[in-house]
Parts: structure tokens; sequence; C-alpha cells
């Protein structure tokens, strides 16, 4: 099915204008209060990243297209607490008892932010699955390019290249495979590689036909050619 956030190459949704290099990091205050709260409640340990990402993608289209950045950002998150069982729809419209949390000692003081950020959420896995494919070897996308473990799931594989052409170009080891972490199916680690194709290959009508483009993409996402 069609993924409303799958965006990439699709047209219609007008040119992208890069921000002024000058721009604040933030536009407004609230902005940054919206990714602070984010990351706090993703300390609490009740989901991943990639249940996060597939969290927003599952707005509903007239929210999705109409939301702004950070606005797409607290809507999921407001589906992630109550979902998870974190909060009630009580809690979130401040009628909630004011009984201790349960996850209170998981709290992110303000003097543990730095070290929470600088070490980050690193995905990469010790993995029994053999590496199949080889630098320089040709390879092409799977078409759909749904994920395969949950109908309209979250997958990292974008719409434009599905059945796309390609040449791995490096290999990153293996990964936590999103389409599985999603979905608390577990994390399913398998090879990852960057995976370089022709403008040409992947739109009818590059404006730089010459240009090439890296994917990063999961070992399941590919076949020989």
């Amino acid at each position: 099915m069609t993924r409303v956030h799958d965006m990439g190459g699709r047209f219609g949704d007008g040119p992208v204008i890069p921000d002024n290099a000058d721009a604040p990091v933030f536009a407004t205050e609230w902005h940054a209060r919206a990714l602070a709260v984010t990351l706090a409640c993703g300390a609490l340990g009740r989901w991943n990243i990639d249940i996060s990402r597939h969290a927003r993608e599952r707005l509903s289209p007239r929210d999705y297209t109409g939301f702004s950045y950070y606005e797409k950002w607290i809507a999921a998150l407001a589906d992630l607490l109550v979902e998870r069982g974190v909060l009630t729809k009580a809690d979130l419209i401040g009628q909630g008892d004011d009984d201790a949390h349960p996850l209170t000692l998981k709290i992110l003081k303000a003097n543990s932010v730095a070290a929470a950020l600088a070490h980050g959420g690193p995905a990469d896995r010790n993995s029994e699955v053999r590496a199949k494919f080889s630098i320089g070897q040709a390879v092409s996308c799977r078409h759909p390019a749904a994920n395969h473990l949950v109908d309209g799931g979250h997958t990292r594989l974008p719409a434009y290249a599905a059945g796309a052409r390609g040449y791995i170009l490096r290999q990153h080891g293996s990964h936590v495979l999103p389409d599985s972490n999603a979905h608390d199916l577990g994390e399913a680690p398998e090879p990852l590689y960057a995976v370089r194709f022709a403008a040409s290959e992947l739109w009818a009508h590059p404006e730089h036909a010459n240009d090439q483009v890296v994917l990063d993409l999961w070992q399941s996402y590919l076949a020989p050619l």
C-alpha cells in the first residue's frame, strides 16, 4: 500500500528548499522542548527507535500531511505513551491521579543528558546470518518495497528503490533489522550494505541523470543479479 511518509522522488510536493546555513537549530523554543521530551521518554525503555519511527508513520494521512515536523513527533509520542502503558489519555489532558509513577527511577536527569546523547543507540550487532554479497556485486531491490514480516509495517527500503538495480559499495557489518524491531519481533540482525544506484535507475526523469545515490539497505531487501 502507499505510505504517506515515503515521499522521496514523488511529484507534486513542491521543491525541496534547504534551510539557511545561518538559521537557528530550532525555529521556535517549543521545537527544542519537543525533541527533549521525546528523547527523555525514549530513555524510559518502553520502546526502541524503530518503534518510535513507525509511530510517526502511523499518523493518519490528514495529520501527517498537515502537521509540521515536530508536531508529528509530539503526536506520535502521545500515541506511544498510551499504547505502551506509560500514561493514560486522562493523564495527557491533566486529569490523571497524582500517585508516584512506577517509572520514576528511569527519569533522564539533566546531568545525565550529555552522556546519554554521546552514547547514542548503537544498532550494530553480531549475527549468524552470513553476508551474501561482496563489494562491486550487482544487486536488485525487492519489489514491492514492503515489510515482508508485517503487512503495512515499518521498513527502511524506500518505495522509489523498489526493483532498482545497483552495486554494493560497502559492507557495514550486521545491524538490527528495523522491519522486525519496530514490531516487537526481536532485533533479527542481518548484514547491512551501502548500495550505489544511478539516478536514472531510480527516477524516470532525473534532473541530473549521472548522479549517484547511495542507500544503506539490509540483506533481506536485496537479491543478486
